[in-house]
């Protein structure tokens, strides 16, 4: 369940709440009890991990072929094993 902020702009008193997304937004302050209370929109916090976030981690090669150059190591190996 999400986390909400809410501010009172009366007494600016600023509290949280954990509410489903289906329950309706808190209408009275907790602290001076009027009912012009807003909720606060605040920024995300995103952390990227792993690989696949940069842009060399997607670059297709020289010949225009997007095979990585593992795959080529690979698929050179499995053709030279299979002429012996």
């Amino acid at each position: 369940m999400p986390t909400y902020q809410y501010a009172c702009p009366d007494c600016g008193h600023t509290f949280e709440r954990v509410q489903k997304f289906s329950d309706p937004p808190v209408k009275r302050c907790p602290k001076c009890g009027k009912r012009r209370v807003h909720r606060v929109v605040t920024p995300v916090a995103v952390t990227f991990k792993g690989s696949g976030w940069y842009i060399t981690d997607s670059r297709k090669s020289t010949n225009g072929s997007s095979k990585s150059e593992g795959e080529k190591s690979t698929e050179k190996s499995t053709v030279s094993s299979e002429s012996e």
